[in-house]
């Protein structure tokens, strides 16, 4: 094994782990932020580090703090605290580890030898996430049972009967998916969406397989019991559901096992529906043959978008009132200077890619970048629909829950594959 390999190595393995992680944050703030507008107030953002709110990050660290801090309990009651203590380390595990076979660019080409740009190397693919995406609900069990408490049990409970509900319709989802890719790879489906039908529409698995995207996205909020099936913690009939019992940084594992769920969901939604790193109309090696005019592109709309987001700032970083000497506005003066600089030392680095080591190797490094980012901002907007659907619906009855699992979800899956299969077997 090469240096280079053993470089790659680390790099893929830490994002894999790292990006997760990263967006626990992002997608608290997100929630934070998006329900405060939803519901029309600021939300939490007073929170500060000597004056910088950082618009409302400053809240996370403080409330890691706190957390962390916190007296851990564990009832007396309670007999297997084994058990107890495993189950949060299980979903939050297993939430992180099921991002692992998911492709966060294509595959980078050098000196012949193609590197997978996925935290684990492998082919299984969707069936890497499907099976541990069922394994995760053992811990939410486990919490229940362990905690010797009939609203922890009941939550258990519910949420077994929810992911054995929405996993068959979910996984007949991607069946329909499979037929149409041909390919279990997740690497091979986000290239397939690199291409365009009738010549000008890009082939997202949201255009050939629409029902099919429906049914996996409702399902992938089920998996995650996220609002409106979050019945395994629901407050109004169950306290809290099946970690009731929990509290400090065990209750924060089950916390930001949820999010990094949501982010792993996400992710895997964008990549079979939303083209994954695929960039609309613009496949893999078209941006490698086109580089240099992609590289000259982004020196002239960055500083156009910096400039957008630089007012922005201005405009809602000020007080409400007049204030002589506003914290807000020196705070905003900050990031715009910060936001320049950054633009000035990426225009650098472009300038000197453009002058010396355009063409081969750091082509394909740039359009490697490129994909990551336009990744990243997919599954950014897509853990923002999870947020929009949570502060917009109300939670289902149970019934109704079991109903649209059973009832409406299951037969339409399997309506999609007979339909899916009849117009490949037709066209080919």
């Amino acid at each position: 094994m090469s240096q280079l390999d053993i470089l790659l190595l680390i790099l893929r393995v830490a994002f894999a782990a790292f990006v997760p992680l990263c967006f626990i944050a992002v997608c608290v703030w997100i929630e934070r932020r998006g329900c405060a507008y939803i519901q029309d107030r600021s939300g939490p953002n007073r929170a500060n580090i000597f004056g910088f709110r950082a618009g409302g990050l400053v809240q996370n660290l403080a409330d890691a703090i706190k957390l962390i801090t916190k007296e851990d309990v564990i009832p007396g009651h309670i007999k297997q605290k084994f058990y107890f203590v495993l189950a949060p380390v299980i979903v939050f595990v297993i939430a992180l580890v099921s991002f692992a076979a998911v492709p966060f660019a294509d595959a980078l080409v050098i000196n012949g030898k193609q590197y997978l740009m996925q935290g684990i190397p492998t082919d299984l693919g969707i069936l890497w996430f499907l099976a541990l995406a069922g394994f995760g609900v053992y811990g939410i069990i486990l919490a229940g049972w362990s905690s010797h408490n009939k609203y922890g049990v009941l939550g258990g409970l519910r949420a077994a009967a929810q992911v054995i509900s929405y996993e068959i319709p979910m996984g007949l989802a991607v069946i329909s998916a499979l037929v149409v890719y041909g390919t279990v790879n997740l690497t091979e489906i986000a290239q397939f969406q690199g291409q365009l039908l009738f010549g000008f529409i890009p082939m997202w698995g949201v255009v050939v397989q629409p029902l099919g995207a429906i049914i996996f996205i409702i399902a992938a909020f089920a998996e995650t019991n996220r609002t409106p099936f979050d019945l395994a913690e629901g407050e109004s009939e169950l306290v809290a559901g099946f970690h009731v019992e929990y509290s400090s940084m065990k209750f924060g594992m089950f916390f930001m096992g949820e999010y990094v769920a949501m982010f792993t969901s996400s992710a895997l939604i964008v990549t079979l529906y939303f083209g994954g790193f695929q960039i609309p109309w613009f496949a893999t090696e078209t941006l490698v043959n086109f580089a240099r005019p992609v590289a000259v592109l982004l020196m002239l709309l960055m500083p156009v978008f910096a400039k957008v987001f630089t007012v922005w700032i201005t405009k809602n970083n000020k007080s409400h009132y007049e204030r002589v000497d506003d914290p807000r506005v020196k705070e905003a003066q900050v990031y715009i200077k910060g936001i320049w600089g950054l633009v000035a030392a990426l225009e650098i680095v472009l300038f000197i890619y453009l002058i010396t080591v355009s063409g081969g190797v750091a082509d394909r490094v740039l359009v490697t970048i490129l994909q990551i980012i336009t990744f990243l901002v997919k599954t950014t907007l897509m853990c923002f629909v999870y947020v929009w659907v949570r502060w917009t619906l109300p939670r289902f009855r149970y019934d109704q829950l079991q109903k649209l699992g059973w009832q409406i979800l299951l037969p339409l899956s399997l309506l999609n594959i007979f339909v899916t299969s009849a117009i490949v077997v037709a066209l080919g």
